[in-house]
């Protein structure tokens, strides 16, 4: 008999190996019934995790974090076995806006410290004509999406806080957001920068991995009591999403694979396909712009957690004011990334002997990020606030 499940997803592309598992028959090959329950919004994924209606999820990885430091919400204590996507994020602006940048850039508009300055010079002309602060949506407190747009822009001289208005909406609902002009730019994962450009409501101005050049985004979220509880089940499950990647892996399976997500999605399979070669149209002329780094969803060195990610995300945490700065904390973070349990379930043995940190996450304007000194690293951003930030939040 069947083990049954229900998993929580966004409708998004780093789900794909987590859907190829399901629907391309891994999982139940390990002797899983999964049921995939789509879910609009990061708080829903997280709070039906957390109480229990969900055994597992795809989650953003900064709150995998946050629930289990107990910030922003309940301690309830996530362990992340698997990791789903790196990277895969990206910054689209509506026309209006790209046009007022690229007639205030003093460069080339694709490099982001060029395009902060010129953000910086339309936020200050906004101000001194005394219009309202620019709408910038982003889909949770704790996400990558919410970390880039704020390191960019901060690299530009722009306050987060006080100069525009970060406002939480979920995934789905960001195109229509900017389309009907209650936002004028977003961040966030595939397939929703595609589709605001294919529809003509707005041009992508970055790829998340130009600003940093590798992030978790997304990983495989379960209770840690849930893990511990149910040991055989929980390697099950982590067997039969490596042998997805490795599937998905495969360029021979690319159709197959984007068919799948496709479906779950209720995208063209084309613009699956976009989006996992990186190869993306990012204006309405049809400008395209191509990065192998711009998501990568598969493979031994994107699915094995990495203390080092959970160290970011806490630094980032950190220095915006959503987590206090300590040595305990940061420890518990980067203990929530489980390394030992991937390699445990998948056989890689004396993996777990090798330092659990990975490479650098490359961000475009600091030195090398290390981890074991996050005080310096908080130490060179003058604009390190202590409090805070403002949010509108729509759930």
């Amino acid at each position: 008999m069947n083990e049954k499940l229900r998993i929580g997803f966004i409708p998004l592309v780093d789900a794909t190996v987590l859907l190829t598992a399901v629907d391309g028959g891994f999982a139940a090959a390990e002797g899983l019934d999964i049921e995939l329950i789509r879910e609009v919004s990061w708080s829903n994924v997280r709070d039906k995790l957390n109480i229990g209606l969900f055994d597992a999820a795809h989650l953003l990885s900064p709150v995998a974090i946050a629930s289990s430091l107990g910030i922003g919400h309940v301690r309830v204590p996530l362990v992340v076995p698997f990791n789903l996507g790196i990277n895969g994020n990206a910054i689209t602006v509506s026309p209006w806006l790209f046009s007022a940048l690229s007639d205030a850039t003093d460069g080339d508009l694709t490099d982001p410290k060029t395009s902060a300055r010129a953000l910086s010079r339309v936020v200050s002309e906004r101000k001194s004509r005394g219009l309202e602060p620019l709408n910038f949506g982003m889909t949770f407190p704790f996400s990558h999406h919410n970390y880039q747009l704020r390191y960019w822009m901060s690299a530009g001289g722009v306050d987060p806080d006080e100069d525009v208005r970060l406002v939480v909406l979920p995934p789905p609902y960001m195109v229509e957001s900017l389309a009907s002009k209650q936002v004028d730019l977003f961040c966030v994962g595939a397939p929703w920068n595609s589709v605001a450009v294919d529809l003509g409501v707005g041009n992508i101005l970055h790829f998340g991995c130009e600003i940093m050049a590798r992030v978790s985004e997304k990983v495989l979220a379960l209770r840690l009591q849930w893990a511990e509880e149910n040991p055989d089940i929980f390697v099950r499950l982590v067997r039969a999403l490596a042998f997805a990647s490795k599937f998905v892996n495969n360029t021979d399976n690319r159709a197959t694979v984007a068919h799948i997500v496709a479906q779950r999605l209720g995208v063209n399979p084309e613009l699956v396909v976009r989006t996992l070669t990186g190869n993306l149209k990012t204006a309405t002329d049809g400008a395209v712009r191509k990065s192998d780094r711009y998501i990568v969803v598969s493979g031994h060195d994107a699915n094995r957690p990495d203390a080092n990610q959970a160290a970011w995300a806490y630094a980032q945490m950190v220095r915006w004011g959503q987590a206090q700065l300590s040595a305990e904390l940061q420890a518990s973070a980067e203990s929530v990334f489980r390394a030992d349990l991937y390699d445990s379930a998948l056989g890689f043995a004396g993996e777990s002997a090798r330092d659990s940190r990975g490479g650098n996450i490359g961000a475009f304007f600091d030195a090398a990020f290390d981890p074991d000194d996050i005080a310096g690293y908080l130490a060179s951003w003058r604009s390190n606030r202590a409090r805070s930030p403002r949010l509108s939040i729509v759930r």
